[in-house]
């Protein structure tokens, strides 16, 4: 596995038919094995009738490969594939509810400006941003946004594509 670390963060693309208690299956499945769901983002995909799930978990290879081979296995699911090791696309969408006052608006917009984000909502008290990129462009500006105060934070988790051909 290309001397990655041993244990390490995963993400697996399940395309599943759109059926009621496939999530729950696909959740009761990571129960079982102990495994943490990290991220977990389900939306509709190119094809109808099937759902695109984005799930990021830790574990070695072995251990998420066995997960991998039973997730397959279950009902409603069409295919699951670990994309970890392939060249692939990130995203990650976070709206965050920041504290403002009329002294520290400006320099939140100037930090929003940088990041390429957007504010969509002013309150008297609080500035409501919303940012798209990956992991690590959220983590920056969540860092410096927190020093305001954040009020509220909601993220999507990760959704994924590999870049090119499909997985």
């Amino acid at each position: 596995m290309g001397g990655k670390l041993t244990d390490t963060k995963h993400t697996l693309i399940a395309l599943v038919e759109d059926k009621p208690g496939v999530l729950n299956r696909i959740a009761s499945l990571f129960r079982r094995r102990a495994f943490n769901i990290q991220s977990l983002a389900v939306g509709g995909s190119e094809q109808p009738g099937l759902s695109r799930m984005t799930i990021v978990t830790g574990g070695d290879a072995a251990q998420v490969e066995q997960v991998r081979k039973q997730l397959e296995k279950l009902i409603n699911v069409v295919k699951v594939s670990d994309i970890t090791e392939e060249d692939m696309v990130t995203r990650e969408l976070a709206l965050i509810k920041v504290k403002a006052t009329a002294s520290t608006r400006s320099e939140i917009i100037q930090i929003v400006d940088i990041f390429r984000a957007n504010i969509v909502d002013v309150a008297p008290g609080s500035l409501t941003v919303e940012v798209t990129g990956d992991e690590n462009k959220l983590n920056s500006l969540l860092g410096l946004l927190r020093d305001f105060g954040i009020k509220e934070l909601s993220r999507t988790g990760r959704i994924a594509l590999t870049r090119g051909g499909s997985p």
